[in-house]
């Protein structure tokens, strides 16, 4: 049991202390210390803020996307997001630095494999350091040293995965499992019309996610590209309460809408389509959300159980979005779903999977396909891992010597093997806009 000392209750740091009095706008509690209970006399499929409480949308000129070439052959396409800290290429895969910072090795290791974009979670970011102390050094960008683009996302994603571990959850729930820091109660605490209460899990302490204060932390952190707090439903779920769930994120998105468009700050805000694999679901969130002055627009919610039926999702959702802003695929970073979005024209997609694959020795190569260097064979291959390949893993080092390294459990080994896997994704986006270009894709 977590210490009564410890048991304290808060905000998240640098969010604004919420009205006195709950609006349709802004029902964020007037209580700093918890959150309200359920009204029960709310209606779940209450519809959203109309559009017309909105201002149209209109391209910023610090945030636009260009598009450079519309492929013949499918609906892929090759453009560029120009964004304050520079211009992203897509389609491009989107590495993710958790707590603002890439596992085993620098972020400066992305420019060296030609990938453009860095996404950072406010989840975590907020609890350590917190994001009032980001701000006070300057923002994300100034703390971590970064002079290129930046993604963040609202926290849901995190939290939602708090919850506790159910049977049916479907592969985008994995990290509801219990953990030392998660036991099998799991720690979401509870969810409402309000936002979300949950439970650190560094201290304890009670925590308040709200709309507004998922948009003020992103605030803080300076992000160029911000998202709006949304619920994740699970693959297997009921299709009324999915149904619920979308009016639910629909309303939180309108009400993170409005808290940014109250203070832009030169940060675009990204929409959140959500639906799971349902196609009716999907289309109102996509009718409803492009409606709205959104910058962009991510796919997220349940993507379906394979590859298979995420293409198959992405055939019937990619043509009903806007053409003149960019698209994210959240989650998804295999090769394998990657290149089946591709042709349906997404742009930009985000995973941990090539970086997580890499501290397991799982490589990915142009020449070998994706190997294991701890496996004996690797043992005695005193060649280089792909000869192909620029990082300074297969330029200076061999196969085996990674092998060694791995076997004797130095960390020198996960710094290789990530800069090589960062490098194939390098590779491999590039090649898919050569591909495109040439309408071979």
């Amino acid at each position: 049991a977590v210490p009564r000392r410890v048991r304290r209750s808060r905000r998240i740091r640098g969010a604004p202390s919420p009205p006195e009095s709950p609006s349709r706008d802004d029902p964020a509690p007037a209580e700093n210390r918890t959150l309200p209970p359920k009204d029960r006399r709310f209606k779940p499929l209450t519809p959203p803020p109309p559009a017309s409480e909105f201002p149209p949308y209109e391209p910023r000129g610090f945030f636009r996307y260009e598009l450079i070439h519309q492929s013949k052959k499918s609906a892929a396409r090759v453009g560029r997001i120009h964004t304050p800290h520079g211009v992203i290429e897509t389609p491009g895969y989107v590495a993710v630095g958790t707590n603002g910072a890439l596992k085993a090795v620098p972020h400066q290791e992305l420019a060296a494999a030609g990938l453009d974009l860095m996404f950072a979670n406010t989840y975590h970011l907020m609890l350590q350091p917190g994001s009032d102390l980001v701000a006070s050094a300057g923002g994300l960008h100034e703390f971590i040293g970064r002079d290129g683009p930046i993604i963040t996302d609202s926290g849901g994603f995190q939290v939602f995965s708090l919850a506790r571990p159910n049977a049916e959850d479907g592969l985008e729930m994995k990290s509801r499992r219990a953990t030392k820091q998660k036991g099998g109660d799991g720690l979401l605490i509870r969810t409402n019309e309000h936002g979300v209460l949950f439970r650190s899990y560094r201290d304890g302490s009670s925590v308040v996610l709200t709309p507004e204060s998922s948009v003020e932390a992103q605030k803080s952190l300076g992000a160029d590209i911000i998202i709006p707090l949304d619920e994740l439903p699970p693959y297997h779920i009921d299709r009324a309460v999915l149904e619920r769930s979308v009016y639910l994120s629909h309303r939180w998105e309108a009400r993170s809408l409005k808290a940014h468009l109250r203070d832009v700050r030169q940060q675009a805000m990204y929409a959140v389509i959500h639906g799971g694999v349902d196609r009716d679901l999907r289309r109102m969130s996509v009718e409803y959300l492009t409606s709205l002055p959104f910058d962009g627009f991510a796919i997220g919610g349940s993507l379906g159980k394979d590859t298979a039926e995420l293409v198959e999702l992405l055939g019937h959702l990619m043509p009903q979005l806007p053409k003149d802003r960019p698209n994210h695929l959240l989650g998804i970073g295999d090769v394998r779903s990657i290149l089946g979005s591709i042709p349906h024209g997404v742009d930009t997609f985000d995973s941990t999977f090539p970086t997580r694959n890499a501290r397991h020795g799982q490589l990915m190569t142009r020449t070998r396909g994706t190997f294991n260097i701890q496996r004996a064979e690797n043992a005695s291959l005193h060649e280089p891992v792909c000869p192909q390949c620029a990082c300074s893993l297969c330029k200076t080092h061999t196969a085996s010597y990674l092998h060694h390294l791995f076997r004797a459990n130095e960390p020198t080994a996960v710094t290789l093997a990530t800069a090589h896997n960062l490098h194939y994704m390098g590779w491999l986006m590039r090649t898919q806009r050569e591909k495109i270009l040439s309408d071979e894709v």
